[in-house]
């Protein structure tokens, strides 16, 4: 194995991890999605994205063994749960979406650099 292909391995199964929580997010709101599997993927999507996790990241090699193992068990556990039409859909819109470049909406950007701007003034009002 080359230098670069162990980072082009985890990258395209991050790049996967990320499709699938995409695909679950899209089955959650699927009304042929079971109620126990919309219950776990809701559970599952809260621990993605949740700041707190089982295992702390700041314990050396434990703590990303949550996060490269029990995050896709539960993702793969998820997807047991949904049917595959259910699946298979959800994919194919997520596929389409990827597809499409992501306009750029400076707009959006425009509140939060505000209210940036205001803590950092209000900040400098304090030490002065």
């Amino acid at each position: 194995m080359r230098v670069g292909e162990g980072t082009m391995r985890i990258r395209e199964w991050a790049k996967k991890i990320k499709s699938e929580i995409a695909v679950l997010s899209l089955a959650s709101k699927h009304k042929d999605t079971p109620w126990y599997a919309k219950g776990a993927i809701l559970f599952t999507l809260g621990y993605a994205l949740s700041p707190i996790d089982l295992i702390p990241d700041f314990i050396p090699v434990l703590g990303y063994l949550d996060d490269l193992i029990l995050l896709p068990l539960m993702i793969a556990g998820c997807i047991r749960l949904i049917p595959d039409a259910v699946i298979d859909e959800c994919r194919r819109k997520i596929e389409k979406l990827e597809e499409k470049p992501l306009e750029k909406r400076w707009v959006y950007g425009i509140p939060i650099l505000l209210i940036w701007g205001i803590i950092i003034w209000k900040v400098i009002q304090i030490i002065e």
